[in-house]
């Protein structure tokens, strides 16, 4: 089932996730609508905060970048209570935009390497060392479970530049090809 995408405004994008518990209800079907409505929304993540769920909860699928990113080939995870065991202090600046924020893309820096340590669906205990890319979609969903979202990561004077498309967002003017839910809608 392909569900809403919720849009910047949405209180939900900036609260602390929960950690999932093991008896979590229809945790299966879950990941596998979350995986849907990435997929429909032409996204490479998707943290379960954007479709309303405060839950530490993230689905990544970077396969369709393999071709500019190689270390994205086969890049299908599902990331249950995620933690950061390491963060290399090198960064690399790159464009990112955010399904929760349709029209923007911007200039980010995040670490160039990463380990993390998460459960999968089956609650298997998982623990990886990412690289380029893949580190870079990691930190930028795991960032939404913490209720932050990519442009904190931006100067004031770009956040002020986009001050118009995230007035649109908020008021459910602005366009996107996928179901979304904005503010008060």
């Amino acid at each position: 089932m392909i569900l809403p995408v919720y849009l910047y405004g949405q209180p939900v994008l900036r609260k602390e996730a929960e950690e999932v518990p093991r008896d979590y209800p229809d945790l299966k079907q879950l990941v596998s609508n979350m995986f849907e409505t990435m997929y429909h929304a032409d996204g490479v993540g998707l943290a379960a905060p954007q479709v309303g769920l405060s839950l530490r909860l993230l689905v990544i699928d970077g396969s369709v970048l393999a071709d500019d990113f190689a270390e994205c080939k086969d890049f299908k995870r599902t990331m249950i209570n995620p933690e950061f065991l390491e963060r290399s202090e090198e960064e690399e600046a790159m464009e990112e935009g955010c399904l929760s924020l349709p029209g923007i893309h911007e200039k980010v820096s995040r670490s160039k390497t990463i380990r993390v340590r998460y459960w999968d669906e089956d609650w298997q205990e998982h623990e990886e060392f990412l690289e380029g890319f893949a580190a870079r979609i990691v930190q930028h969903e795991c960032e939404h479970l913490t209720g932050h979202v990519f442009i904190d990561n931006i100067s004031a004077i770009r956040r002020q530049l986009n001050r118009g498309k995230l007035n649109s967002i908020i008021k459910g003017t602005a366009r996107c090809s996928y179901r979304a839910k904005a503010v008060g809608k």
